[in-house]
């Protein structure tokens, strides 16, 4: 009998294994193994900083980001007093399963099957190596097997309804020399890269992720990262490897089944609007899922694991109701995408936006800053102000 079955060893499932396990805990840590999500590998400093995250899993240091419009017109915004830290998620989600295990948490490999209860939760899972059913008796599970995860299906009320993006990527030989800078990021809006999200070029080193993203169905993913590459010039570079694989896109009402099940991470659809971004939040939704378990099996009330979603929201709210925003104001069209990349353009906007991606909250420190980009962002939608700039 465990205390807390985590299934899923992504950032969210690891950090909570370990954070359970560091508390004392009894821990089983249920995961795949050898599946790497698509993702571009982007942390901020504070996650660095709050999860202790080693330097020699940096595979770059960005220091602009280029902002590309429909119409081919660049933005580089410089990335004042810090840098944006690129890992590649092979070696990132491994260090971070092993960093579990090391705290104590107990490794299981195999895939998720169903829970069922006698006297409690039990997950039934295939083992990897002998392909037989087993099981692991727990008090609380934590869900944290990814988008369209099983466990939210099954458990949690919505849990098989969050709408998602696909994304999809491929990872590649970085080139030398040409247009690419290993120390800048690309993110292109433009629909015929993607309709409604954004497509991105990320260096990792010596190798780059470059992909996109889209709710649309039938949309041809892989045409349009060849499209992306060929117009950076990175369509004669090895490809070492392709992933893809949903990204949700809205954070669930409800992350418990007012029993024994608490999700985390993509499960519970944390991932940022507009941006995408997930490592941290995910990270963050393993923190408060150990936190709302812990709490769990100290006081024996089942309501105790709705503070993870609680204590989530009270400090993430407002941010990602703001890049929700963002996202249904200018990805709609590629008019509306040519006006974001224009306001790109304001430095307020640059200084705001990175200040806020780095910290992980809204600055109030400027609030003339921030009336000026409210008058500015009208300005730029209702067509005020040309998206063309000379």
């Amino acid at each position: 009998m465990f205390d807390v079955v985590v299934v899923g060893g992504g950032p969210a499932g690891a950090t909570a294994a370990e954070d359970l396990a560091r508390s004392g805990h009894s821990v089983a840590l249920l995961d795949r193994d050898g599946r790497i999500k698509p993702c571009g590998g982007a942390i901020p400093p504070r996650l660095i900083a709050d999860f202790h995250v080693p330097d020699h899993l940096l595979v770059a240091r960005i220091r602009t980001a280029r902002m590309v419009s429909p119409t081919g017109r660049r933005v580089d915004i410089p990335i004042e007093d810090g840098f944006v830290g690129m890992v590649d998620r092979e070696e990132f989600d491994s260090f971070l399963r092993s960093r579990a295990e090391a705290a104590g948490a107990i490794r299981k490999t195999g895939t998720f099957i169903r829970i069922v209860r006698e006297d409690g939760p039990i997950v039934i899972y295939r083992d990897r190596a002998t392909g037989e059913q087993c099981s692991l008796r727990a008090r609380i599970v934590i869900g944290a097997d990814g988008a369209r995860s099983r466990v939210a299906a099954e458990e949690v009320p919505g849990g098989d309804a969050t709408p998602y993006v696909i994304a999809y990527h491929e990872i590649i030989a970085a080139p030398e020399g040409g247009g690419y800078d290993p120390d800048r990021c690309d993110v292109v809006y433009d629909g015929r890269i993607s309709p409604d999200f954004y497509g991105w070029v990320f260096p990792h080193g010596g190798r780059a992720s470059v992909g996109m993203g889209s709710m649309q169905r039938g949309f041809d993913l892989k045409q349009a990262t060849a499209d992306l590459r060929a117009a950076h010039g990175l369509d004669r570079c090895q490809t070492i490897r392709r992933e893809g694989a949903p990204i949700p896109l809205k954070p669930m009402d409800r992350w418990d089944n007012g029993r024994d099940v608490v999700l985390a991470g993509d499960a519970a659809g944390v991932v940022a609007p507009s941006s995408g971004e997930g490592i941290y939040y995910a990270m963050v939704g393993g923190r408060v899922a150990a936190s709302a378990a812990s709490a769990c099996l100290a006081s024996g009330r089942a309501s105790d694991l709705g503070l993870a979603r609680r204590l989530f929201m009270r400090e993430h709210k407002t941010v990602f109701r703001v890049l929700a925003s963002m996202q249904n104001a200018y990805y709609r069209s590629d008019d509306r995408r040519e006006r974001f990349v224009s306001l790109c353009h304001d430095v307020d906007v640059q200084r705001l936006t990175f200040e806020a991606y780095m910290n992980k909250r809204l600055v109030r420190a400027r609030p003339m800053a921030h009336l000026k980009i409210g008058f500015k962002n009208l300005a730029h939608l209702s067509g005020l102000v040309s998206a063309v700039r000379t």
